[in-house]
């Protein structure tokens, strides 16, 4: 069980059912924890200040976007969430030589993933430049508990990956083409 701290506060009700993680069920005057559970809409829902998914990031995470960042090693890195060890991993790394085209590629088309990639280019200027982006993959398809297992975790991961340069939110592969990424670089 995680720390709780800060005062509880009422959660915004957007679908029928939530996943929700270190909070409270109240129901009359006496209160469940449950630490993962699902709450029903008839059941009012109380989160502390700093709840959220409480997953780790694998250690072979961190490196990895390392070697990407610095060394130049990966061309993009492709992570999943672990629900068994309850961490981030990396899925799929793809070599320098890979074309954007290959980093979509390897995205499913129907399940969540974050995802890592070195956007290179070169400026009006003609100088060579290179932009890391960090994608946050959510296809309209994906399972609703697959979407907000993603949403709640991203956060955190995102603070562990010190160097991104721009962040996107995509639902579908136009969110995230070539020409999002030069818009977005230059």
């Amino acid at each position: 069980m995680g720390q709780l701290s800060g005062p509880p506060r009422r959660l915004e009700i957007m679908w029928n059912v939530y996943k929700i993680e270190e909070c409270f069920t109240l129901s009359g005057d006496s209160a469940k924890h449950d630490d993962i559970g699902y709450v029903t809409l008839n059941d009012p829902i109380w989160c502390y200040g700093n709840a959220s998914s409480g997953l780790g990031v694998a250690d072979h995470s961190k490196s990895t976007f390392l070697e990407l960042q610095r060394k130049k090693v990966f061309r993009y890195v492709i992570f999943k969430i672990d629900e068994k060890k309850n961490e981030v991993v990396v899925e799929k790394t793809g070599g320098p030589a890979e074309s954007f085209d290959d980093f979509s590629a390897s995205l499913p088309e129907n399940d969540c993933r974050y995802a890592v990639y070195d956007f290179d280019f070169v400026t009006s200027e003609n100088c060579q430049k290179s932009k890391i982006f960090f994608i946050a993959w959510s296809p309209s398809v994906s399972r609703i508990r697959a979407k907000m297992l993603y949403a709640t975790s991203k956060g955190r991961f995102r603070r562990e990956l010190d160097g991104i340069h721009y962040e996107i939110q995509a639902t579908d592969p136009t969110e995230m083409d070539l020409e999002v990424l030069r818009d977005r670089a230059h």
